[in-house]
C-alpha cells in the first residue's frame, strides 16, 4: 500500500497563502480573474517553491533561499527625481499607480482599470510550469500600468516607470506596446524606501511593432533585505530594433527572467547586463531568447562583480527555431570575483534547429588582471585606487554604448556610488 504524506509548508509558503486568503476578497477584478488567481495560488500550494530540483531554479533554491515574507502594508513613500532631467515619470508607490499630469502623447492608464473591467485576464498567464514569478504576479498584482506608444510617437526624454517601495508587498504589471516606427527610451526603476524588509514582483509585458526602436532600462536598486522577482517578456516584430540594459544593484534575494522572442525578420536585438553584488546577497538572471524568424541579429552581454559572500546566477539559453535561417547571435557572460568566498554561476545553452546560422557562446570568471593592476601601480596610483578603476572599467564599458550622454553620466554614477561603498 503507497501512503502519501503532504510536504509541511515552509514558513514562506504558509504565509503566501495566508496573505492570499486575506487579500483576495480585496483584489481587483471580476469573477474570472478572481478563479485564475486562485488557479495560479493554487499550483504554488501544491507544489511548493521551486527546488534545486527544476532545471531551471538549480543555482536558486527558492524553497531554502526565501526563508520568510512580509505581512502586507508599507510606510508611506515618495516619488524621486528622475535619473535624466525631464523625463516623464509614471510614479508606483507601495504598488499603486500614479498617473502623470502630462504624458507627451503617450497612452495611459493603470492595469487597475483592466483588472475591474476583465481585459487583463488573458495577460495573467505563466510561460510554463516552472514560472514562479509570473504565479506570483498574477496571483497578487493589484495595479500598474497600460502603455501605448502610438505609430510614429518619438521624444527626446525618457519615460521614466518608478516603482518605490517601503517595506510590506508590492505586486505590479506593466504591458507596452510599441506601434509602428516609434522610438523610445524607457526606465524601469526600482527602488527601496525605508528599513523595512519587502516582497517584490514586476512583470513586463513588451511587444515592439514593425520598424520600432526602443531602448529599455531595467535599474533594480532595493533595499538590502528585499526580495524581489522582476519578468520582461518581449516580443520583436519585424525590422524592429531593441537595446536592453539590466542594472543588478541591490536586493538580498533576486530573480530576473528575460523572455525574449525575435520573431520579426531583420529585428536586432542588443543586452546588455550588469550585476553589481556584495554582502550575502543571491542575485540570478535566466535568460531565454528565441530567433523564430530568418534574418536576425542578437548579442547578448553580461558584466557581474562579486564582493564578501555574495552569490550570482547567468543561465542563458538562446534557441534558434527550424526555418529561421541566417541568424547570427552572441553571447557572453563575464565576471570578476573579488572576494575568496564570493560565487557566481554561469550556465550558457545553444539550441539550434537551422543550419544556416552563426551562434556563439562563452563564459569567464577571474580577478583583476595582475598585469593591468601592475601598470596602474607603477605610475603611482595606490592600489586600493587602482584596483577601483579596473573594477569600474570593467563595468562601465557596456554602459558606455548608449549614445545619449546624459543617460550615461547618470547610469555611470549609480555605478560608481555602488563600487565606492562596497570596493
Amino acid at each position: 500500500m503507497n501512503i502519501q504524506t503532504a510536504i509541511k509548508p515552509t514558513n514562506a509558503e504558509q504565509a503566501l497563502m495566508d496573505a492570499f486568503g486575506q487579500a483576495v476578497g480585496s483584489l481587483p477584478g471580476d469573477a474570472a480573474i478572481t478563479t485564475q488567481r486562485s488557479t495560479l495560488l493554487r499550483t504554488i500550494k501544491e507544489t511548493g517553491l521551486p527546488t534545486r530540483r527544476r532545471e531551471s531554479w538549480h543555482y536558486t533554491d527558492l524553497r531554502s533561499l526565501l526563508r520568510n515574507v512580509p505581512a502586507p502594508g508599507a510606510t508611506a513613500v515618495k516619488a524621486v527625481a528622475p535619473i535624466v532631467e525631464g523625463s516623464t515619470v509614471l510614479a508606483l508607490l507601495n504598488g499603486e499607480a500614479i498617473k502623470a499630469a502630462n504624458t507627451g502623447g503617450l497612452n495611459v492608464k493603470s492595469f487597475a482599470e483592466s483588472l475591474s473591467d476583465g481585459s487583463a485576464l488573458k495577460g495573467l498567464t505563466v510561460r510554463d510550469n516552472d514560472d514562479f514569478t509570473g504565479r506570483l504576479n498574477g496571483s497578487f498584482v493589484r495595479d500598474g500600468f497600460v502603455l501605448d506608444f502610438p505609430d510614429g510617437f518619438e521624444s527626446e526624454k525618457p519615460v521614466e516607470i518608478q516603482s518605490v517601495q517601503g517595506g510590506g508587498q508590492s505586486h505590479s504589471r506593466i504591458p507596452v506596446r510599441f506601434g509602428k516606427s516609434a522610438k523610445a527610451t524607457v526606465i524601469e526603476r526600482h527602488v527601496a524606501q525605508g528599513e523595512t524588509a519587502a516582497l517584490i514582483s514586476s512583470v513586463s509585458d513588451i511587444t515592439l511593432g514593425e520598424g520600432s526602436e526602443v531602448t529599455w532600462i531595467v535599474m533594480q536598486q532595493q533595499g538590502k533585505d528585499d526580495s524581489h522577482f522582476g519578468q520582461l517578456r518581449i516580443k520583436l516584430g519585424k525590422s524592429s530594433k531593441l537595446r536592453l540594459y539590466v542594472i543588478n544593484a541591490g536586493g538580498q534575494l533576486v530573480r530576473q527572467d528575460l523572455y525574449i522572442d525575435v520573431d520579426g525578420e531583420h529585428s536586432e536585438l542588443t543586452l546588455r547586463g550588469i550585476n553589481l553584488l556584495g554582502g550575502d546577497t543571491h542575485t540570478d538572471v535566466t535568460l531565454v531568447l528565441g530567433h523564430n524568424a530568418e534574418n536576425t541579429n542578437s548579442t547578448e552581454i553580461m558584466r557581474n562583480v562579486v564582493f564578501d559572500r555574495a552569490k550570482g546566477v547567468f543561465q542563458g539559453q538562446i534557441r534558434v527555431a527550424p526555418g529561421a535561417q541566417k541568424t547570427d547571435a552572441k553571447m557572453s557572460c563575464n565576471t570578476l570575483l573579488l572576494s575568496d568566498e564570493a560565487d557566481f554561476s554561469a550556465k550558457p545553452e545553444l539550441e539550434i534547429f537551422a543550419d544556416d546560422v552563426i551562434c556563439g557562446h562563452g563564459a569567464t570568471v577571474a580577478d583583476i588582471d595582475a598585469t593591468h593592476l601592475f601598470y596602474l601601480q607603477s605610475r603611482g596610483i595606490p592600489e586600493k585606487q587602482a584596483r577601483a578603476l579596473l573594477v569600474q572599467a570593467f563595468v562601465q564599458e557596456t554602459v558606455e554604448e548608449l549614445e545619449d550622454e546624459v543617460l550615461v553620466e547618470a547610469l555611470e554614477g549609480v555605478i560608481t556610488d555602488w563600487l565606492e561603498k562596497h570596493g
